[in-house]
């Protein structure tokens, strides 16, 4: 097919609707649910798109105002787009102040994640948070989306489609990495990121976008400190477990500064932190990764 021919990309609206029916299960039995597809076309399902999904689930089991404030989450094996995922909720736990879910995510028959999840009934209690780090306005970045542009001509074939597929997610870096010649680092960064165009109000989606892309720059945290990354070396990486904690109400259409560090790696394993800011200076939510960065010869 030629560029003439070639579909044109999808505008904003359309990506942030295909996030949003992407995070929007169906119920198909009592704590029963069935995830939608992936559409990138590229095999292997985002985790951060299991987590996100999971979440719903816990969340459409519980009662309103309960809120989910904490997740953790392992994978134990890759998801495929050839499948969708059926979610089975268990309710361990249900009190006047909290209640706890466990979800199980399923393809074929085969469990691919386990999750817990706990909600809280809002109140009000001693108060204090971490001090937004001092970076540039997103104003003043380009998008990762133009950043990847910019270097189509040194993109490998096999990549390209994969590298330059327009995203759901606006994320805007700090100090962009350098994906074709990358050097040892302080395995540290700084990036905005929302969702390409306004979504609903629903509190529990914005919750759900946050897991979605809170999977999308951890891992990467700990190569830093190594100089390696997918594209130049023969890097298996995956995520091993995620949490996620969520403090405070937030807009993921809104601009969120996600600070990320990794104070460790080892045994092919590194792990990984995260903080996520809203642009009024609120510590809104936190992340904690491990995930397989096996370097083969």
């Amino acid at each position: 097919m030629t560029d003439e021919m070639a579909e044109p990309d999808p505008t904003p609206a359309q990506l942030a609707q295909n996030l949003v029916d992407l995070l929007d299960i169906e119920e198909i039995d009592t704590d029963l649910y069935r995830g939608k597809r992936g559409n990138d076309g590229f095999g292997r399902v985002f985790g951060g798109q299991v987590i996100a999904q999971a979440l719903q689930a816990a969340q459409r089991s519980a009662d309103e105002p309960k809120a989910a404030h904490s997740l953790h989450a392992y994978f134990m094996r890759p998801g495929a787009e050839d499948h969708p995922i059926i979610y089975r909720v268990v309710r361990d736990f249900d009190g006047k102040s909290f209640s706890t879910r466990r979800v199980i995510a399923t393809q074929r028959g085969v469990p691919i994640l386990t999750m817990s999840c706990s909600l809280q009934l809002p109140e009000q209690g001693l108060a204090h948070q971490d001090k937004i780090p001092d970076v540039p306005s997103p104003d003043d970045l380009v998008s990762e989306r133009d950043l990847r542009l910019a270097m189509i001509d040194d993109v490998p074939d096999r990549f390209r489609a994969n590298f330059l597929r327009p995203r759901m997610v606006d994320v805007r870096p700090i100090s962009p990495r350098s994906w074709f010649n990358p050097v040892k680092q302080e395995p540290r960064q700084y990036s905005w990121f929302r969702v390409v165009a306004p979504v609903a109000d629903d509190p529990a989606l914005h919750r759900a976008i946050l897991a979605y892309a809170s999977d999308m720059s951890l891992l990467g945290t700990a190569a830093l400190a190594h100089g390696v990354n997918w594209m130049t070396h023969k890097l298996q990486t995956a995520s091993l477990d995620h949490a996620v904690w969520i403090h405070e109400d937030f807009r993921a259409d809104e601009w969120l500064l996600y600070a990320c560090d990794s104070p460790w790696s080892g045994h092919a394993r590194g792990f990984n932190r995260g903080k996520i800011f809203a642009r009024d200076g609120r510590l809104v939510a936190s992340c904690a990764q491990e995930g397989l960065i096996r370097l083969r010869e």
